[in-house]
């Protein structure tokens, strides 16, 4: 029954009424919430309300930009849709879903939720079973119940739509808009200027946790266009050509005439050596092949772009020799950039009339490695559906089966063979027990959790050191040349927040953004060691970048150095750390950037990066040679390696 008051106004009068009291509602709605989502979404990233509270105190006008972004957002959504409570709960549940999936990024691998992760296809899978914790799930319940809640409301209240050409209108505006702060047109530059707004690119971490996730979040759009360098031009690129000539022309000098090696390179999935943990102790050598090449070959560590995931970026830097410090925070060039045929290890070795196979004991999807192992020239790629029944432990293929499958190769090749092979028994995450009873043990000052998550660890990377032993093992007994390069990827994720390292005391706290240069360099160095049938002197190498990994080896091989991979290895040894972030000298001393001593080396070397892979080419022009095979066709595919037993040769003959 309509009230009293209102029964004898004319209808025109109700409906005004009724007009004015929605437009109320959706004015107020479309000014409070906004600042009520990033409220929320702050509150998930900082974990407490007293935290929340103080950063938007302390930084009102950015909690306002990140306001009037959450407002074009919700804007947007309610054009599309038409309903106000409706466009609420998707708005509330997108926003809030983000902030959990920068949440659990962070303290898993250190990293935020990017505007590139949106593209990552069945990779974002892969985190699922990292994420199933309590205090995952109560996150996860309470967005979804809040959302559910708001969605609710629409049983009991209007749906309070616009006009359609308002909602054209308005839609398209917040639209330009959101693309404008993306873009970082001059108006939306000037809002950020006066908001005191401080882009943090190279430490991303402290970049949202200062701006705010949706203001971090909206200035890395444009970080995903890799910016030209400012000397870059075909004269700059000419005149550096001049230079590595001649550094090719060295290269050449030194090249051995003897028989051509095998050479394989094998990156196994989370090596690290867990005896650096100071304060714990194990009741066996969990790497006793490592230790023991350690003494006796060539050995270092490698500084790898990456922590607790993000293989491909470490694949990228040692078959490119490009540098994860020259892209924007954060990118997967397998992902998104690499849509062309570029130079790498396979088509170089391809080049010297080896044959070039990637081996990979996980789906051959993942990270696009299909596609992309055919731009680098690879001849074939044998992934996890071309193992024939393989030996499992837990979820995933052994290394030891890995190790079988690359003696398999070598043997059926009649040329030398250049092998890239992945693991990925050790994969984590490490509380899962895979192992049951293990032969490691594990003594320390940790917490029973943490005991268990490093015992499964370190059992894992006992059966890596296996791995390799059975591979020299085979190796020392042929009469083929052949040198074996094995190292890790990234340091293993143990534990949410750096968990196994801080108890330990491997680093002071579990807040990246607070560690020493010193820590920094702890967290991304792993160790790699080299063995060889042939006689290779022994040498120690401190520290050197996966980007220059490449150009090292052929070096120790007496191997021509294409001409870019010339210019890095004679970087290396002026600056042979280089991350974005971290930078250590020949003298191995620690910089958060380069020094100006080697500044204009560094950015010749960002220069022939952005040449190769977004420019002009212009280097191969000017090139006397260029030691790859090249070609600007699409490629045509590659059957995958499928190694046939004794009996199936016997059939098809």
């Amino acid at each position: 029954m309509r009230p009293l008051a209102s029964r004898g106004q004319p209808k025109s009068s109700r409906l005004a009424q009724a007009r004015a009291i929605q437009n109320k509602v959706i004015l107020v709605s479309l000014l409070i919430v906004p600042f009520l989502l990033v409220f929320g979404m702050e509150l998930i990233q900082r974990g407490n309300v007293q935290e929340t509270w103080d950063w938007l105190t302390a930084n009102p006008k950015l909690f306002a930009v990140n306001a009037l972004l959450a407002f074009f957002v919700f804007l947007l959504i309610y054009c599309l849709i038409g309903s106000l409570f409706f466009a609420m709960g998707f708005s509330t549940l997108l926003l809030m879903l983000m902030s959990l999936i920068s949440f659990f990024k962070q303290k898993l691998i250190g990293e935020p939720f990017f505007p590139w992760d949106i593209f990552l296809k069945k990779e974002s899978m892969n985190i699922i079973p990292l994420v199933t914790s309590k205090e995952a799930l109560v996150r996860l319940v309470l967005v979804f119940g809040i959302s559910a809640g708001i969605f609710l409301l629409r049983i009991w209240l209007p749906r309070w739509p616009m006009k359609l050409w308002v909602r054209m209108t308005l839609g398209l505006m917040a639209v330009l808009a959101l693309y404008s702060f993306g873009v970082r047109a001059p108006w939306a530059e000037k809002v950020m200027a006066q908001a005191g707004v401080n882009e943090i690119v190279w430490n991303q971490q402290q970049n949202y946790g200062e701006n705010g996730i949706s203001l971090a979040f909206t200035m890395n759009v444009k970080n995903s266009i890799v910016p030209k360098p400012s000397g870059y031009s075909e004269l700059s690129i000419a005149n550096m050509a001049e230079g590595l000539n001649e550094l090719v022309g060295a290269s050449k000098a030194s090249v051995s005439n003897d028989k051509k090696p095998n050479v394989i390179f094998i990156m196994n999935e989370a090596f690290w050596d867990p005896t650096l943990l100071p304060g714990v102790k194990f009741n066996k050598d969990p790497l006793p092949t490592v230790h023991r090449l350690q003494k006796k070959t060539t050995s270092g560590y490698l500084l790898s772009p990456q922590f607790g995931g993000g293989t491909s970026n470490v694949e990228f830097e040692v078959l490119t020799g490009q540098s994860m410090s020259n892209l924007p925070a954060g990118s997967i060039p397998y992902q998104q950039y690499i849509r062309k045929p570029i130079p790498s290890l396979a088509s170089y070795f391809k080049n010297q009339g080896y044959r070039s196979v990637a081996i990979h004991s996980y789906d051959g999807w993942f990270w696009n490695r299909e596609e992309v192992y055919q731009y680098m020239g690879f001849d074939d790629f044998k992934s996890k559906e071309d193992f024939d029944n393989p030996e499992y432990r837990g979820a995933f293929i052994s290394d030891d089966e890995v190790s079988r499958s690359i003696i398999d190769e070598v043997e059926a090749n009649d040329n030398p063979t250049f092998i890239y092979a992945v693991t990925m028994e050790n994969h984590g995450p490490y509380n899962d027990n895979r192992y049951g009873e293990t032969d490691i043990k594990v003594e320390g000052n940790l917490t029973e959790e943490a005991r268990n998550t490093l015992q499964t660890y370190a059992q894992g990377v006992y059966n890596a050191d296996h791995s390799l032993k059975m591979l020299i093992d085979h190796f020392e007994k042929s009469d083929e040349p052949t040198v074996i390069v094995f190292y890790g990827d990234h340091l293993p994720m143990l534990g949410y927040d750096y968990d196994v390292y801080v108890q330990s005391g491997f680093v002071s706290t579990g807040r990246s953004d607070q560690w020493s240069l010193e820590e920094q360099k702890r967290i991304h160095s792993v160790p790699f060691v080299m063995w060889s049938n042939m006689d290779l002197p022994k040498e120690h190498v401190p520290i050197l970048s996966n980007s220059f990994l490449n150009a090292y080896v052929l070096d120790r091989l007496q191997m021509e150095k294409p001409a870019a991979w010339a210019y890095n290895f004679e970087l290396s040894r002026k600056v042979p750390g280089l991350l974005r972030g971290l930078v250590v000298d020949s003298g191995q001393v620690l910089y958060n950037s380069p020094p100006s001593s080697v500044a204009s080396d560094v950015e010749k070397y960002r220069e022939l990066q952005y040449d190769e892979m977004f420019g002009g080419q212009y280097l191969a022009k000017y090139l006397d040679s260029n030691g790859f095979t090249r070609s600007d066709e699409q490629p045509d595919g590659f059957d995958h390696v499928n190694i046939a037993s004794e009996e199936e040769v016997d059939a098809a003959q």
